[in-house]
């Protein structure tokens, strides 16, 4: 536990002190007793500090309030009164996370731990791939921030029946992070001037090392039609474009009579989601299949073939 505080440069008589000042520090649970804590010793207009390790009877039991007061004397013993109070949690601290773990997934980064389930968990995450800042052009256009190196998640307890764990969506591909996390345990107080949250942690788990790669295809196109247009002699097909980051673009594919799958539209993947196809013959009939692929080269599976026929003139 630390406290801190201002130093006062001068005596209710406005007078300047010139000495340093001796401050006793005492604590209060609940109605009882303000007990003595310790004393420093603090020059005028410093800032004041002290640090205590709880006793054993206050860091055991259920999390609970402590205030924490100083109380300023003057060299004959006289007393400036309390300070305001300062409130911290004392009791046992929340258990270590256990078995923490790294699972890369198309949608982030999956994490799941052991232990109990009751507590909040907070996750703390460091960039190891730091990238250099970039520097703005002359009159080019405003970039997006560049990714934080350090990254906080507070995950709430899981639902009754779920596991333990947590999705980091905004991890990107690419990356390297690392990953560790500890309980917290967070009491609400209410007061007369509102209410106020204090928080105790547990001790932080070991550290992972979570390498981001994509080997996820895109997502299945989805809403494939085909249309003939007549005046054209051509099938027309769209699609609903995919929202993939890393979409490269699209593959047409067709099938004629039960026969093998074969690729149309070019070597090259189509950067729109619409396609025309005029190497059709009257008297034909044609099913379409589109997938998505991206920079990397993963391809997704096909989409549900939709179909059209061209009739003898």
């Amino acid at each position: 536990m630390s406290l801190s505080w201002t130093m006062p440069r001068k005596t209710t008589d406005h007078l300047l002190i010139k000495a340093p000042v001796k401050v006793a520090v005492c604590r209060k649970e609940g109605t009882g007793s303000c007990r003595p804590a310790g004393e420093v010793s603090v020059e005028p207009g410093a800032n004041g500090e002290f640090h205590e390790t709880l006793p054993v009877d206050l860091a055991a039991g259920k999390p609970r309030s402590l205030d924490y007061f100083v109380e300023l004397k003057s060299p004959k013993g006289r007393s400036a009164g309390l300070s305001n109070f300062a409130a911290i949690l004392a009791g046992a601290a929340p258990p270590p996370i256990a078995g923490l773990s790294a699972e890369v997934r198309a949608d982030g980064v999956a994490l799941q731990w052991r232990g109990e389930a009751a507590t909040l968990v907070r996750l703390h995450r460091k960039l190891l791939t730091p990238h250099a800042p970039e520097v703005k052009p002359e009159g080019g256009p405003i970039k997006p921030s560049p990714e934080p190196e350090l990254r906080d998640l507070l995950v709430e307890p899981p639902a009754a029946g779920e596991k333990m764990g947590a999705l980091d969506a905004t991890a990107h591909f690419g990356e390297v992070y690392e990953y560790a996390a500890q309980r917290v345990v967070r009491v609400v107080l209410e007061g007369g001037d509102g209410s106020k949250t204090l928080e105790m942690d547990g001790k932080v788990s070991a550290p992972i090392r979570v390498e981001v790669i994509d080997t996820f295809p895109p997502a299945v196109p989805l809403g494939l039609v085909a249309v003939l247009v007549p005046e054209e002699r051509t099938i027309d097909l769209s699609w609903q474009p995919d929202t993939d980051q890393d979409l490269a673009g699209y593959i047409v594919y067709r099938s004629e009579a039960e026969k093998d799958w074969q690729r149309v539209s070019g070597p090259q993947p189509l950067t729109g989601s619409a396609y025309r196809d005029a190497s059709i013959e009257p008297g034909h009939s044609y099913r379409y299949s589109v997938s998505a692929i991206d920079l990397t080269g993963h391809e997704s599976k096909r989409s549900v073939w939709a179909q059209e026929s061209v009739p003898n003139p």
